[in-house]
């Protein structure tokens, strides 16, 4: 579990972990047993491990359910003095899989998949899972497709469009509009059609999680095989003009 020193979760941390759990649990912690001897063997230095048991208190989400009591193995760091984290009666969010054949045992879907319950923490993760969840969720992004570079009729003015591929099929593309005298303007479209609706995503949204935290930081060669030496030029200019406006793709955690 996260305790103090230890980083705080991104947005793109909980989608991760959201994404990749069966289920995610407000859990309280009813027994907390130390494991010694070949139960905690390859434990990471500066950890202990626990057996705990809990009662659930919330099936927030995931792709299955669980019963009302569980139990699970964590490697929970230690603090500055080397002592574990008083865990009995501890209020945890758990991102878990499923043990096959052992319906109330459960495994964290990664090391990192147990958090303090705070307020904070309750309505960050309840938002995330509310994004996956929604009927709109934005398509997980595959690959950059085609880019088009068109020219405007005055010096400095073009349009760029880059087409992405997705998992399920849906269009989205990037667009990228030059006036001159004005700072470039960057926008995504969910749908055949770029209309004046289009507009970067918000930061810490699942539509700018898709993006920022899935494509490349170069606009790929064969994206420009269709466009002279120029408009290619320009193509690439306007894709780092998005990746700009994505900003980083941030996690303290490694990505699931």
């Amino acid at each position: 579990m996260r305790i103090v020193g230890n980083p705080a979760f991104t947005y793109a941390d909980l989608v991760g972990l959201a994404e990749s759990s069966d289920a995610v649990a407000d859990v309280e912690v009813t027994a907390a047993t130390k494991l010694k001897g070949p139960a905690a063997a390859n434990v990471p230095a500066g950890h202990q491990r626990f057996y705990l048991e809990g009662n659930l208190n919330a099936l927030l989400g995931g792709k299955k359910g669980l019963p009302g009591q569980i139990s699970w193995l964590a490697d929970v760091p230690l603090d500055a003095a080397n002592r574990a984290p008083k865990l009995k009666k501890a209020r945890l969010l758990l991102f878990v899989d499923a043990v096959a054949g052992r319906p109330g045992e459960v495994r964290l879907a990664a090391p990192f998949g147990q958090i303090a319950w705070s307020q904070e923490e309750d309505a960050r993760v309840r938002g995330v899972l509310r994004d996956l969840n929604a009927t709109d969720a934005p398509p997980h992004i595959t690959r950059v497709g085609n880019a088009f570079q068109v020219p405007g009729s005055l010096p400095g003015e073009s349009e760029t469009q880059i087409f992405l591929g997705t998992d399920d099929g849906r269009p989205v593309s990037l667009s990228v509009l030059r006036r001159p005298g004005e700072a470039p303007r960057w926008a995504v479209a969910l749908g055949e059609m770029v209309d004046d609706s289009a507009a970067p995503p918000p930061p810490d949204s699942l539509l700018w999680y898709r993006l920022a935290c899935t494509l490349p930081p170069e606009l790929p060669e064969n994206s420009t095989a269709d466009l002279g030496a120029r408009q290619a030029d320009a193509a690439r200019a306007d894709y780092r003009v998005v990746i700009e406006g994505l900003q980083p793709c941030e996690r303290n955690f490694p990505a699931r």
